[in-house]
């Protein structure tokens, strides 16, 4: 499938935003208005980046058939046999609707691209209040940015842990993060977020319950998603990504007060508690 629209446009806001480049090799694939750097010994994206045009948004059902990027070997993408018969999502990093914008074709050309497995991260499939909260953050900062221009875009990807414990060939990461940037009063704003799905079990717990389900071919444990508001100099320092122009716009970190620390995560409920 050929991408209309291009990929991520790093000049989509009135201030122009590169694409965040991790220190390590990544394979770069555009898609229609969204953009995966994928880090193949990981069989997983990096960091993926959407523009989004709230204001050009089509309704599309939710409908796709997940499928593998043909420029990519099938052996260095997370494919179904890793979400065979357990309770394992493939979550999507670019949200399916993002980037379903513009005229019919090109939108429903978008939907189908998002269930690339290049855009897709094992995630838990219990269904919970923190990811319903993870799943409305694009949401929340679009409602925002839409007094302005209604454009933002939003970058997201694992926290790729050289701990994360493997199954069926791939690591599960247990954290994901997201970013996103828009432009209020002609300067550039961001603001970053943090998904934790870290089981809450003690060391000598994880560790025997690691045993016991990878035996019995299970995922490894996974807990309630928990979503926070981070600074993004700590993403930064998570993912090995290097983000200085996001972080000099960080309404979290900046705005007339003392820079917060790189672990001061505010755990969110509610979006009202988002620091906009």
């Amino acid at each position: 499938m050929g991408t209309l629209g291009g990929g991520y446009d790093p000049g989509f806001l009135r201030e122009s935003v590169e694409l965040p480049n991790p220190a390590d090799a990544t394979v770069l694939l555009d898609y229609t208005h969204f953009s995966i750097r994928l880090r193949a010994p990981r069989r997983l994206a990096a960091v993926a980046a959407v523009n989004i045009n709230g204001r050009e948004l089509v309704p599309l059902a939710r409908e796709g058939t997940w499928h593998f990027d043909t420029r990519l070997p099938r052996m260095l993408q997370t494919g179904p046999e890793v979400y065979l018969s357990n309770e394992l999502d493939r979550g999507h990093l670019v949200r399916r609707r993002d980037p379903v914008w513009g005229d019919e074709t090109t939108a429903r050309h978008a939907n189908q691209e998002t269930f690339a497995y290049s855009n897709a991260a094992p995630q838990a499939a219990a269904f919970n209040q923190g990811m319903e909260l993870w799943r409305g953050l694009e949401d929340h900062v679009l409602s925002h940015a839409e007094e302005y221009d209604a454009r933002i875009s939003v970058f997201t990807g694992p926290v790729l842990a050289d701990d994360d414990v493997p199954y069926r060939g791939v690591q599960i990461p247990r954290k994901f993060w997201k970013i996103a940037a828009w432009t209020m009063d002609g300067r550039l704003a961001a603001a970053g977020f943090l998904l934790d799905q870290s089981p809450l079990l003690g060391k000598d717990e994880l560790a025997q319950a690691i045993r016991e389900r990878l035996l019995a071919d299970e995922p490894p444990p996974l807990g309630p998603f928990r979503a926070f508001q981070v600074p993004l100099r700590g993403i930064s320092a998570l993912a090995g990504i290097p983000l200085t122009q996001l972080e000099e716009s960080d309404r979290f970190s900046v705005g007339g007060e003392r820079p917060r620390p790189e672990n001061n995560a505010m755990l969110l409920t509610d979006v009202a508690q988002i620091r906009l």
